[in-house]
């Protein structure tokens, strides 16, 4: 049976995450850190001085801890690790909130700006007018953001799901709302185990990007590897083919 949708990973998948947040944690957060010291009432030792990045880092790695349901929600993990830094320096509760929030939409600024691979639009163009098209990210992207919603039929947020990939509800959830039945799915992403098993034990196609360039391995079934994005329409075409 030929394929009729394809579902997507976001980060390092449609384009080169690394920069972005290499880019985007230490920014937002010195931009909070001035806007909280600036305030009339600040605190007299300055923000970054009692919770430095790898404090602010580690508070974000406590509350995965404390709220497992929530680990995957990155959203609501960073804002709320910001909430709690800002009440122990010394803010009020409705402050720590207010700048908090704030502090949160200059990461997602920053976070959005992404450079696609140049061939994802294109591709997306004409993938659109033959194959359902979806998208299954652990991550926080607002693809309408992005100008990239048009092209899907769903998207799941994994991690406000509840259910971060690896989770097979994700990928069922996407299925099913493409209408279609796992192995006339494709599922793509560069991640070995939340994307590539995950997909594949449900029973989908996968594609790997391996963009670290990991190297071959044995391959299971319905498995393919690739390095870049530009690779997949030929992966698309032989599926499709050796459907016939």
């Amino acid at each position: 049976m030929p394929l009729d949708a394809i579902t997507f990973d976001l980060d390092d998948t449609l384009w080169h995450n690394g920069p972005v947040m290499a880019h985007a944690e230490p920014t937002h957060y010195q931009w909070l850190a001035e806007q909280v010291d600036a305030l009339p009432d600040a605190i007299v030792r300055p923000l970054t001085e009692s919770f430095p990045l790898a404090e602010y880092q580690r508070i974000r790695a406590s509350l995965m801890a404390r709220f497992p349901l929530s680990r995957g929600d990155h959203s609501w993990i960073r804002e709320r690790a910001m909430v709690e830094l800002l009440l122990e320096h010394g803010l009020s509760d409705a402050t720590a909130r207010e700048w908090a929030r704030a502090g949160f939409e200059q990461f997602m600024a920053l976070r959005h700006d992404v450079s696609l691979y140049p061939e994802v639009v294109p591709m997306f163009d004409a993938w659109a007018r033959r194959y359902r098209l979806g998208i299954i990210t652990n991550g926080n992207v607002d693809v309408r953001r992005l100008a990239l919603d048009h092209h899907f039929d769903v998207i799941i947020l994994a991690g406000e799901m509840h259910a971060p990939k690896p989770d097979s509800r994700p990928f069922l959830t996407a299925v099913a709302s493409l209408g279609t039945q796992p192995y006339r799915a494709l599922h793509v992403g560069d991640n070995w185990e939340e994307d590539v098993l995950a997909a594949q034990r449900l029973g989908m196609h996968a594609v790997w990007i391996d963009a670290k360039n990991e190297g071959e391995r044995e391959l299971p079934p319905r498995v393919y590897r690739v390095t870049h994005v530009r690779e997949l329409p030929g992966i698309v075409a032989k599926l499709d083919q050796a459907s016939l």
